[in-house]
């Protein structure tokens, strides 16, 4: 018997799969409709909410509709049913069929759409072609010297002190730290109006901007002082395991055209444009799911030999000049895997889920052959 969960749960899994803070700015992933505390008996799996999907979901028992592309991107003035999304939207309500897109917050992330790309392709050692910036904060704080270590588990346990492949960093340094409290506080050590000296230990790691509230509830929570005395500041440190683009290594490098020929047949493509093929062996691909030329240099300076995308323009297809093969698979076409990748963070997490697989083929460009 398959289980059913609130909507808010599903929310909040996707969230902590790709948190919100790294989609991009003009994206609008998350929740577009639907009641957080309303049951989910099915969720219906798809890049594309369009009106077939929803009649699909409704044939299927589907009251929740998982997209990559969020149906809402600009502001909505008004509902009448006058377009497309409008129709979308009022039968959606009608129906009580919620709408959650997880889009360029799923690219962005080290286990996301590009990695899903990379693993079709059979790629190896990957790592982000363009790391995020800015998502870094730094957390000091001064803390008893015998409550140090519960303080840094529970800042460790909200996420903090995670570097690459290492958890559980701080710098520790022991010193003298002063108080006076006036007539109003309970301190934890020394009378009201006198000075104190406490020995403390300065703590100090770095967390991901995004859980800066989970974190400092954690350190107050833990820490023994009535008033915490604690500094955040940002970095400029790039977050190696968030950011656009993917860059990784074949097993056994191959001649251009076997590798074209390949990845028409594995992505089902019916026409590849490429640039001029420069007669060497590919073995590194660098590769960006959905509009990746913006990745251009980087995927130039990743070594890359050729580099992978979609809705490269006519005039950046002289951009690579013979340093770089481009290999422009179409939108579509290269997003194709995302709802695979929902299924597989769905159905691991919530094993007796029901989840479909939509069945529509939402590309909305056509090829005539």
């Amino acid at each position: 018997m398959k289980n059913q969960l609130l909507l808010s749960d599903i929310v909040r899994f996707f969230e902590s799969q790709a948190p919100a803070a790294l989609q991009e700015s003009y994206d609008n992933s998350g929740l577009q409709t639907g009641d957080p505390a309303q049951v989910i008996s099915a969720a219906l799996l798809t890049l594309d909410v369009t009106e077939e999907v929803l009649e699909e979901a409704l044939q299927k028992g589907a009251n929740l509709i998982i997209s990559h592309h969020p149906l809402i991107f600009g502001g909505i003035k008004r509902i009448t049913g006058a377009t497309p999304v409008e129709r979308i939207l009022i039968k959606a309500i009608r129906h009580q069929v919620a709408l959650l897109a997880v889009h360029t917050n799923l690219d962005n992330v080290s286990g996301g759409v590009n990695a899903k790309i990379a693993e079709k392709l059979g790629l190896v050692d990957c790592h982000i072609l363009q790391p995020s910036e800015g998502k870094l904060h730094k957390l000091v704080t001064f803390v008893p010297t015998e409550y140090l270590e519960p303080v840094r588990q529970a800042v460790f346990n909200a996420g903090g002190g995670h570097i690459g492949n290492y958890d559980q960093c701080s710098f520790n340094m022991e010193g003298t730290g002063t108080f006076r409290g006036n007539d109003q506080t309970k301190p934890f050590a020394g009378e009201p109006g006198k000075l104190h000296f406490e020995k403390e230990v300065r703590f100090e790691t770095i967390f991901p901007s995004w859980l800066e509230a989970g974190i400092i509830k954690a350190l107050l929570e833990a820490h023994p002082y009535e008033e915490v005395a604690c500094d955040i500041y940002p970095l400029k440190n790039r977050l190696e395991s968030s950011g656009a683009g993917m860059v990784g290594n074949l097993v056994t490098p191959v001649d251009e055209n076997s590798f074209l020929k390949s990845l028409k047949e594995s992505f089902k493509v019916p026409v590849i444009r490429h640039s001029p093929l420069r007669g060497k062996p590919v073995s590194r691909v660098a590769l960006c799911g959905g509009a990746g030329s913006f990745l251009m240099k980087e995927a130039v300076a990743a070594g890359a030999d050729l580099f992978l995308s979609g809705d490269f323009k006519y005039h950046q297809f002289f951009e690579p000049a013979g340093k770089i093969v481009i290999a422009d698979i179409g939108h579509f076409e290269s997003e194709q895997f995302t709802k695979e990748l929902f299924y597989e963070l769905l159905t691991k997490k919530f094993p007796t889920f029901a989840v479909h697989l939509s069945e529509v083929n939402t590309n909305p460009v056509a090829y005539y052959f």
